[in-house]
């Protein structure tokens, strides 16, 4: 089984990785498999735009192959890097219990994995089904290495919703004609944001709005009457999306790998990051019908608002009938993003039951901002930086997991604030004064088996912005959201216990804030991170050290023997 992915297009390199081999080994006591796969990360030539350019990749596939597992499987996954660049792999979503040497990000649960070397990824699937995905996870390399993961659930456990006739993966991404590394170097030599991307993507093409794409359009083929379930994945470095199908409405039934109550809409908004499943019917009009994706931005801030199309073609139309284009919402359409999100509820069944603490035993405040330090060789005398509870992270030189496990003096520091040293009227008029971040690799410890309430405060420094943050290693429940500073009198009594989304990743809104809830008892040093990587290239990160529990079974596991050295 070959597959390959990742591309940019123009003669530049791109990187995509192939699958070399897969295996899958039945576990004689259990329902459960062992599938295997093979990695081979390699850079080869991709033309999108008119533009052909090298990229990392293995077999010409991009995106990536997708990795394919049930609830309960263990899979191992070896990855080689033939290509020139260090490289790491994060499987999004996976919580990695006990086990963050398998989690993947550069520097944080492990050195990259340099040229010429491997290194086998190992974990189980545990309580998670649905549709998460991998990427690249250092510097700007998940541009192109990217795909998806489909865990089914365990044999004889059928879906909460109706049984879809098939299924499809659509990853939306971004894409650049210059290679991507060098556009993100120029941008931090200069102390700017680098160059938007040239076009958006539907599983690595950009649809025939583009010049040179008509042969770069995904199509997929569906007949009339049945229904689909579409795997949506929001792939892209720096764009929240919209996404829509012309014609069809779309019924929501998954987030993040967690099933939630069935809703129907004409739209759907995706913040990089995160994933969505949708049953679409087919129950239309025989012809040929366009999927289409744009950013959706509510601050002014400049984004690479180009449509990206793929086609939803009925089975016996002629490819020569032209597709209808979908009405998506206006790219600063907050009003629709707003209704949108407000209709996400977790299922909460006795099957899936939504655990939401109830107490709280940490009570965590951070704000979101951006600013500007000193640098002598930039462009105007300063570079932009982004940080929390304004604290710019710095990166180590070693791995996190690594420092914590062996007790590595030196490498960090357990001093992250719960709150902002000096609180401010956080999204009052924009403040473009004092806009000096402290620099450090701060970490905040967190006992073992105890609850955390996170509120995370958007901010006016320079400008207000939504930012959509990851939390590695765990899920959480978003309990509540507001526009404006988050009234830690009132807010609370608002908040939703009873059925809210469950996701690894959530919006910040423009100028308003987010509160989550989370038990901490995932032991280990867990990346949590804004996923715009403009934003976390800046410094918009931090990690939590989650401490052991009581004896083995609540402690980080060994090390395996093969972890890249540094």
């Amino acid at each position: 089984m070959a597959n390959c992915f990742p591309s940019s297009c123009s003669l530049v390199k791109i990187m995509l990785i192939s699958i070399v081999a897969f295996v899958s080994v039945l576990i004689p006591t259990s329902e459960a498999a062992v599938k295997k796969y093979q990695f081979d990360v390699v850079v080869k030539n991709v033309s999108r735009l008119c533009h052909a350019k090298t990229n990392c990749d293995g077999e010409r596939m991009y995106p990536g192959p997708t990795v394919y597992a049930r609830e309960g499987d263990r899979v191992i996954i070896t990855v080689t890097n033939h290509a020139q660049y260090n490289m790491s792999i994060h499987w999004h979503g996976l919580k990695q219990v006990r086990n963050g040497w398998a989690d993947g990000p550069a520097y944080i649960t492990q050195c990259p994995i340099q040229s010429g070397n491997s290194y086998t990824y190992d974990f189980n699937i545990t309580g998670q089904r649905g549709t998460l995905w991998w990427h690249a996870h250092i510097l700007w390399l998940r541009a192109t290495v990217h795909g998806a993961i489909v865990i089914m659930p365990q044999v004889g456990v059928s879906y909460p919703f109706p049984q879809p006739h098939s299924e499809a993966e659509l990853m939306l991404g971004e894409w650049w004609n210059a290679d991507v590394e060098t556009i993100e170097n120029q941008g931090n030599i200069l102390g700017l944001p680098p160059n938007m991307s040239d076009a958006h993507t539907i599983n690595g093409k950009p649809g025939p709005l583009f010049p040179c794409s008509d042969k770069h359009t995904y199509a997929l083929e569906v007949e009339w009457g049945k229904t689909y379930l579409l795997r949506i994945i929001n792939a892209a470095l720096n764009d929240e999306l919209f996404f829509a199908i012309a014609g069809h409405s779309m019924t929501v039934v998954e987030i993040d790998a967690v099933y939630c109550k069935p809703f129907t809409t004409e739209a759907l908004l995706i913040a990089p990051g995160q994933t969505t499943n949708v049953l679409v019917q087919a129950n239309q009009s025989p012809g040929r019908y366009f999927m289409a994706t744009r950013p959706f931005m509510d601050a002014p801030v400049p984004v690479d608002n180009k449509t990206a199309t793929a086609i939803l073609q009925y089975k016996g139309v002629p490819t020569t009938v032209l597709p209808l284009l979908p009405k998506l919402p206006a790219p600063n359409d907050t009003t629709f993003a707003d209704s949108y999100l407000d209709k996400i509820r977790s299922l909460n069944t006795a099957q899936f039951p939504a655990n939401v603490p109830l107490t709280v035993d940490r009570h965590l405040f951070y704000t979101i901002g951006l600013g500007a330090n000193p640098c002598a060789t930039c462009l105007n005398g300063t570079r932009l930086t982004a940080s929390l509870n304004n604290i710019t992270f710095m990166m180590p030189k070693i791995g996190l997991l690594q420092a914590h496990y062996f007790n590595t003096k030196g490498v960090f520091r357990l001093d992250f604030p719960d709150k902002p040293v000096t609180p401010f009227n956080y999204t009052g008029a924009p403040l473009t004064a004092n806009l000096g971040t402290s620099m450090g690799t701060r970490l905040s410890k967190v006992a073992f088996n105890s609850t955390v309430e996170l509120v995370l405060q958007d901010t006016n420094l320079l400008t207000v912005e939504s930012h959509p943050f990851h939390l590695h290693g765990y899920n959480f429940f978003v309990v509540g959201t507001g526009i404006g500073n988050f009234d830690p009198v009132k807010d609370p009594a608002k908040y939703n216990l009873i059925d809210p989304p469950e996701r690894n990743t959530v919006g910040v809104p423009t100028g308003g804030w987010t509160a989550i809830r989370f038990r901490a008892d995932n032991p280990g040093v867990w990346f949590f991170h804004c996923h715009l990587e403009l934003h976390t290239t800046w410094g918009l990160k931090m990690a939590f050290v989650v401490e052991n529990g009581n004896g083995p079974e609540q402690s980080v596991l060994p090390p395996p023997k093969d972890l890249p050295l540094c």
